[in-house]
């Protein structure tokens, strides 16, 4: 019997958390083993690095601020690299030439989540940061993201231009700190149950099955 109610699946995420990237394509490839999507997904803002500089960083002084190095930063990000191949994701850390801020790619999520246009818009992010090395705290590439996914585009710009929604954004990310959230990605089932981390297609497979199950 199949459940008469979708579930609601908040996802807190940051489009440049390659763990997030990791855990959306374990979820994703669980949805597709069963055959059936139980969940209604939104997506909420949490930023890695609240206090980074609104231009971002070079991504050099980053890892050397994080990690103490390049070599420290190769060890940490090893088991990254292993897990993203494991979920059929390759990441090219030697495109990426800055670390943003994502306080503007959080309201472009918003926005496209207004629009019917979320999901699409979190894979256009992960797939520009990860795979094309490209700067997401950048306004114009945000916008041909933008474009990418369906949106205008000169809307788009005119809103980064602005504060529309900055407020919002880092109140909800507020929130989610206040209510203990620290790490991401945090998947939180149907309002009430946390699931944290990048978590295997195995153990999403055993949730949707009881989800779509409804009880039987």
């Amino acid at each position: 019997m199949t459940r008469s109610a979708p579930v609601k699946l908040d996802i807190l995420s940051d489009p440049i958390c390659p763990w997030c990237y990791i855990g959306k394509a374990n979820l994703e490839a669980a949805l597709a083993a069963e055959g059936t999507n139980p969940f209604v997904i939104e997506w909420h803002p949490f930023q890695l690095n609240p206090d980074m500089p609104a231009g971002g960083m070079d991504r050099r002084a980053y890892l050397e601020a994080k990690f103490g190095g390049r070599d420290a930063a190769v060890r940490a990000y090893t088991p990254v690299v292993e897990h993203a191949r494991a979920a059929g994701l390759e990441i090219d850390f030697e495109a990426m030439r800055r670390t943003p801020n994502t306080l503007d790619a959080h309201r472009l999520i918003h926005w496209a989540g207004i629009e019917g246009r979320q999901g699409a818009m979190v894979d256009a992010l992960f797939r520009a940061y990860f795979t094309e090395g490209r700067d997401i705290g950048d306004a114009e590439v945000l916008a041909d993201i933008a474009d990418g996914v369906g949106m205008d585009a000169s809307v788009v710009l005119k809103l980064l231009a602005s504060d529309a929604d900055r407020d919002l954004i880092a109140e909800r990310d507020r929130h989610s700190r206040a209510m203990g959230v620290n790490s991401v990605p945090t998947f939180i089932v149907a309002g009430q149950h946390a699931v944290p981390g990048a978590q295997p297609p195995e153990l999403w497979r055993r949730v949707i099955a009881e989800l779509s199950g409804g009880g039987d």
